[in-house]
């Protein structure tokens, strides 16, 4: 066999053991991907009536309260940034990674100070590579996220708005995620959380023919936005990692089947050129034996004669 035959053969072969990964890791991510769709529709009819519920209670009272209520002077803000703790999935975490940034620039512009908070190792290690300031970070949940992952990320949120600027606390809420509009499409955006900009929200619950309903606060309507605000940042957090979740898994099942179909492509490519290399071999072969033939007749005739 020829040299250039064995290099043909020994890279088909290298390419079929991958185009077998990803095929796999398509696969996975294609059952995984269903698994979180069923969990986004699940959390976000409980997201949307929790927000519309603080809408309610909010434009319902006077109260002054972090969670309905701006600041006069915003200075701080914190934007919550979702990535993956694993690649391989196209543009999903540079798109989120890009909108964090485009977001930063705007409030720095704004003239507030921004505080960065990271979900996923991609987005910690961008940070890190780069040697910009991390308030606090998490990592090890980003495939399947649970509501007590939300928890732990909303704690340290929730403590940095109910404070005052001048101990460290924020303005502003601001979350970065990527959310899952179909199989092919997955949109980075960013949210601003808190305070509730109620107005939109009640536009968008009038645009769509409902009426907020009219509620009794007992004992307050503070001590019901207290116990609102917790619940409300947890459930949209929640609901952003779902969302990002579902968003991975389809954005890596879009990458490995790129990856499976450019490999078949190769191997058809390399298969090609083996066969001509064979074939080449096979007519150098023929050539050689007919030429020493050749050879051999004309020396037999000359010695004849």
């Amino acid at each position: 066999m020829g040299a250039q035959l064995r290099v043909y053969k020994r890279r088909i072969r290298s390419v079929s053991a991958t185009k077998k990964i990803t095929k796999a890791m398509e696969m996975i991510a294609a059952s995984r991907v269903v698994k979180a769709q069923r969990k986004v529709a699940a959390s976000t009819p409980y997201a949307t009536e929790l927000t519309r519920a603080v809408t309610a209670v909010g434009t319902g009272s006077n109260t002054k309260h972090p969670l309905t209520t701006e600041a006069e002077t915003p200075t701080r803000a914190a934007v919550l940034l979702l990535t993956s703790d694993r690649g391989l999935a196209g543009a999903f975490n540079s798109n989120a990674i890009k909108a964090a940034e485009q977001l930063t620039e705007r409030l720095e512009r704004e003239g507030k100070q921004v505080d960065s908070y990271i979900v996923g190792r991609r987005g910690v290690a961008h940070y890190n590579f780069r040697d910009r300031k991390v308030a606090e970070s998490w990592t090890g949940f980003t495939d399947e996220p649970t509501y007590a992952d939300a928890k732990k990320v909303a704690a340290p949120l929730i403590e940095a708005i109910e404070k005052d600027t001048a101990v460290g606390g924020v303005d502003e809420l601001h979350i970065v995620y990527t959310e899952f509009v179909s199989m092919m499409t997955q949109t980075a955006l960013d949210a601003r959380l808190l305070p509730l900009r109620l107005d939109e929200v009640a536009e968008e619950t009038r645009s769509e023919g409902e009426i907020l309903p009219l509620y009794d606060f007992e004992p307050s309507a503070e001590d019901v936005l207290d116990a609102l605000l917790p619940r409300y940042v947890e459930s949209r957090i929640y609901n952003a990692l779902l969302q990002s979740a579902a968003s991975k898994h389809a954005a890596t099942r879009r990458a490995m089947k790129s990856a499976t179909d450019n490999a078949g492509e190769l191997i058809n490519t390399l298969s090609r050129l083996a066969n001509a290399a064979r074939q080449a071999e096979i007519t150098q072969e023929i050539s050689e034996i007919v030429g020493g033939a050749s050879a051999l007749a004309d020396a037999t005739a000359g010695s004849d004669r």
